[in-house]
């Protein structure tokens, strides 16, 4: 009896120090590793967070940028972290699940990680030069029907957002499109309005200098509904263009094996600071929404994701050696 009763307190005694261990979450700063370069949107957006985050938790959030890679390195990093709740990973949830389809990234893009929440939504444009003979959606794919080999599209790398946009469309349309890939969307607009490519999906805050320069044309927006500041730009539906999804969403996950209560108490940090008008007017400045979610749907949406990129990945034959 008098061992029982010690290894009966001796368990009490470790169930009570992991409950103060979760209790005292945080005890120091938490990174938030990013796949992409500092000053983009996801950067910015993710960067709003921050300090409204770091003053709910009473330490410091910081943002270790990783771009490398497509952002498999990033997520690499994540998930091979201790699984402690202090090093996070922001990710774009199209281009997070294609990479390891496409090839081999490193990371397991579901099973690798404990989901936190959707940060924020972002909506793509369909762009084209200036000079561009096409109007609408409907003169660019028809454009693509009668030039030679199709249309040339530029894609702001392999497995990114507008690479899979533009891949669905062909498949959708049946109109040839030859993807450049570029390192990052710079390189890409400047290609763009020089005429070198016939089309690309953008950002509004990366399309915006250009559109008000005259370089550049906004045929569509890759969104449910049209944006307030530009009206005139009817969504890919209302132009015909029946995608099986729409807008990017970008969220938030732990390495897997994190515990409960400290992904709870990180989703109820991020999900106040969504709240915040701070956090939301810095977010829409950059060109994106504040979403939030619960850990649960986060879930279903990153298992969902990578069910399809996976499909998708196979159907045009995107896997690399």
């Amino acid at each position: 009896m008098h061992l029982l009763g010690l290894a009966l307190a001796g368990v009490c005694a470790l169930a009570s120090h992991g409950a103060v261990a979760s209790e005292a979450f945080p005890a120091r700063a938490i990174t938030i590793v990013i796949g992409a370069s500092a000053g983009g949107i996801t950067d910015v957006s993710v960067r709003a967070y921050a300090p409204v985050v770091s003053r709910a938790l009473g330490q410091p959030v910081r943002i270790d940028n990783r771009p490398s890679e497509a952002g498999a390195q990033a997520a690499a990093t994540v998930q091979n972290a201790t699984p402690d709740g202090y090093m996070l990973l922001a990710f774009q949830g199209a281009q997070h699940s294609a990479l390891p389809a496409i090839q081999s990234a490193g990371y397991e893009p579901v099973k690798g990680f404990a989901p936190v929440t959707v940060l924020f939504t972002l909506a793509n444009f369909l762009a084209v030069p200036a000079n561009s003979p096409a109007n609408s959606v409907p003169d660019l794919l028809r454009l693509g029907r009668e030039k030679s080999g199709g249309l040339v599209f530029g894609s702001s790398g392999i497995g990114t957002t507008s690479h899979l946009t533009a891949a669905r469309l062909s498949l959708s349309t049946g109109v040839p499109v030859a993807i450049k890939h570029y390192a990052g969307a710079s390189p890409m607009i400047g290609d763009l309005v020089s005429g070198k490519l016939d089309f690309t999906f953008v950002s509004y805050a990366v399309a915006k200098p250009y559109g008000q320069q005259g370089r550049l044309r906004l045929l569509a927006v890759d969104a449910e509904k049209r944006r307030a500041d530009r009206l005139s730009v009817p969504t890919l539906r209302e132009a015909g263009i029946d995608q099986p999804r729409v807008a990017s969403w970008f969220a938030l996950a732990a390495p897997a094996r994190t515990p409960d209560v400290v992904v709870r108490r990180l989703h109820d940090a991020f999900a106040q600071a969504a709240r915040e008008p701070e956090v939301i007017k810095s977010v829409r400045a950059a060109g994106a929404e504040v979403t939030t979610s619960s850990p649960e749907e986060l879930a279903r949406m990153m298992e969902r994701e990578a069910r399809d990129e996976a499909e998708l990945v196979r159907t045009l034959k995107l896997r690399q050696p």
